[in-house]
Parts: C-alpha cells; sequence; structure tokens
C-alpha cells in the first residue's frame, strides 16, 4: 500500500505539476483513498489508470484534494478586524491596494474582501487577485451562485446590497464580481507577484507539510511590500513569525517588517 501511494505521487507529479508529497500524508491518503473507493477501484495505481482516462475523474480528484469548504465572512470577528484596523492604516499611507486572495476556492472569500473594502473605496475602485489550484472551483466562483449556508454571516446590508435571492440560491452582484480577477496558480510550485499590500491565505497551510509551510511563508513575505499584511486562518497562528520579516498586527494578521533572504 505505502509503495501504491509513493508511485501515485510520482505519477500525479509528472502528470498535474502537484507535489502530493508536499501534503500531509495521513489526511491525503485518508480522503483520497475514500474517492477511489467510492468510485470502484482497489488502488491508488488503478484510481491513477482511471484518471488517465476520464478528465471528470481527474477533475473530481483536484477538487477533493484541494478542500472546497467556504462561507463569506468566514470566522465573522476576524473581518471585522480587517475593516475597522487593517483596512484604515493601509489606506493611510495608498488609496489604491494591491490585493491577493490565494486559495480563493469558490469565490467566497475575495468577494468578502470587496464588500468589507466598500466600506472605504467605490467597487469600481477595488481590484483582488483571487487564485486558487482547482480551475473548477475557479468556475464556480466567477458564476457567483451560493447556497444560503454560504451567506449565513454576511451583515444584513451587504446582502440587500450585493445578493439577489432566486428559490434557494443567492447571486451576487456583478458590480462585486467585477473587482475580483481569477487566475489558476499552485501556491507551492508556482511563482507569486510581488508588492501586495493585503494577502489573504485561510484554512489552506493547514493540509501542507511543516517544511511545505514554511517555504510558503517565505514565499509569502517576499510577494508582500514593505508594511503589507498576511491574514490567515484561525487554526495557522504562525508561532515565530520573526523568521518570515513578520511582527504580529492582530491575532490572524501579520505585517511584513523586513526584508529576508
Amino acid at each position: 500500500m505505502e509503495n501504491d501511494y509513493v508511485q501515485f505521487i510520482e505519477n500525479i507529479k509528472a502528470k498535474t505539476g502537484i507535489d502530493l508529497s508536499l501534503y500531509k500524508e495521513a489526511q491525503m491518503k485518508r480522503r483520497l483513498t475514500s474517492l477511489y473507493q467510492k468510485r470502484g477501484f482497489s488502488s491508488f495505481a488503478e484510481f491513477y489508470k482511471g484518471m488517465l482516462h476520464n478528465s471528470a475523474l481527474l477533475d473530481e480528484f483536484l477538487d477533493r484534494m484541494t478542500i472546497n469548504v467556504t462561507e463569506f465572512y468566514r470566522n465573522r470577528s476576524r473581518w471585522d478586524v480587517l475593516q475597522n484596523k487593517i483596512f484604515p492604516k493601509l489606506l493611510a499611507k495608498k488609496n489604491k491596494l494591491k490585493i491577493w486572495s490565494a486559495a480563493s476556492s469558490t469565490g467566497e472569500e475575495p468577494y468578502t474582501i470587496a464588500m468589507v473594502l466598500s466600506h472605504y473605496l467605490p467597487l469600481k475602485d477595488i481590484s483582488i487577485l483571487a487564485t486558487d489550484i482547482d480551475i473548477g472551483a475557479i468556475n464556480k466562483a466567477k458564476q457567483g451562485i451560493y447556497y444560503e449556508r454560504s451567506i449565513a454571516e454576511v451583515p444584513e446590508d451587504m446582502l440587500k446590497k450585493h445578493f439577489q435571492k432566486d428559490g434557494s440560491l443567492y447571486k451576487i452582484s456583478d458590480e462585486v464580481k467585477k473587482t475580483v480577477q481569477y487566475q489558476q496558480l499552485n501556491l507551492l510550485s508556482d511563482q507569486f507577484q510581488s508588492n501586495f499590500d493585503l494577502i489573504v491565505c485561510r484554512n489552506v497551510s493547514i493540509y501542507f507539510t511543516e517544511p511545505a509551510k514554511d517555504d510558503l511563508y517565505r514565499k509569502f513575505s517576499k510577494a508582500l511590500a514593505p508594511g503589507g499584511i498576511l491574514f490567515v486562518g484561525s487554526t495557522e497562528q504562525i508561532f515565530t513569525p520573526s523568521q518570515y520579516g513578520f511582527e504580529i498586527e492582530d491575532t490572524f494578521f501579520y505585517r511584513k517588517v523586513a526584508e529576508i533572504k
């Protein structure tokens, strides 16, 4: 079984460029074993052969490994900090912010960023880069249609202003959608843009090994402008932020104060 998974890792890396060895093994094996058994396969080798002949199966594999579980204003109190403390400080220095939602999933996060920032800037002046490894999630994000469970934490004024109810679904306004530009990107292997004022990457690094996580935070630090902010998830506290050139700005918010090698 162990050799079966090792070969699967090599095959997937050769085919997709995704290195599964950088993800926590026990979690990933459990998730993918559940998927291939559900689809009638008995080994990783059979599962990989199936993906070679079935693009839908490959898409399902990508969707399963990336955990697209999210919602608008997830952990609402942290978004209040972004609105009331972080954005005012950033906007005191410049009126045009470069923002990146680094694991944007199905769009709830970047659209939340836009709505929060709209308290200070018109939507037409907001531009957010949103990236994800899963092209299926990106395509869903571009549609901007959500179930009620996704919008449970949306403030009432934002819900009335930016969502249209259609049966059991909610469609986000074109004005908010236009603030976000989507791209496919692998956080663990692709190059990043630079000079971001805010990088939001929440509930993703928990699935990576410690060396992969360390490398990712170094890349984020280099991608931030001086004084820029990294906003992470509620289970992703950075215990030694100084090694990445960060200082704590608030709980789960880190400000870049130094360049690293």
